[in-house]
């Protein structure tokens, strides 16, 4: 079982969140698939790699300690993303893919800012696709 520490605390609706992640990340999606690849397309145009980040969850699925700052340098590739989110990483002279919900972006562009916390917002929310 994951434990996530959610450093930005979502409790209320975001109207203007839901209406631009509805009609820019996953518009016209009639399946779950459909929702996936929306989303993959949404952030990979809107973040600008690379850009520094910390680890804000613990997970798993990965070495990462929570506050471990580290660089996302692009989006995993497409069937990496298709139940979740993931950026590569470089981590001891490794590449590895972690989930974008489990890192928060440091001195990155407003885009990149938005768009990630998106995604935290979705995943937050209980979203699922």
């Amino acid at each position: 079982m994951k434990k996530f520490i959610q450093s930005w605390s979502i409790k209320e609706k975001d109207a203007a969140r839901e209406e631009r992640i509805f009609m820019e990340a996953i518009a016209d999606a009639n399946d779950s698939e459909e929702q996936a690849m929306g989303w993959y397309y949404y952030l990979d145009d809107k973040i600008s790699f690379p850009f520094a980040a910390k680890c804000i969850a613990v997970d798993k699925r990965t070495p990462l300690e929570l506050g471990e700052q580290i660089t996302a340098a692009q989006m995993a590739g497409e069937k990496n993303c298709e139940h979740d989110m993931y950026v590569e990483i470089s981590w001891r002279d490794k590449v590895l893919a972690v989930p974008l919900s489990q890192i928060k972006p440091l001195n990155a562009d407003e885009d990149t800012v938005e768009a990630i916390g998106d995604w935290h917002y979705w995943k937050n929310k209980g979203y699922a696709f």
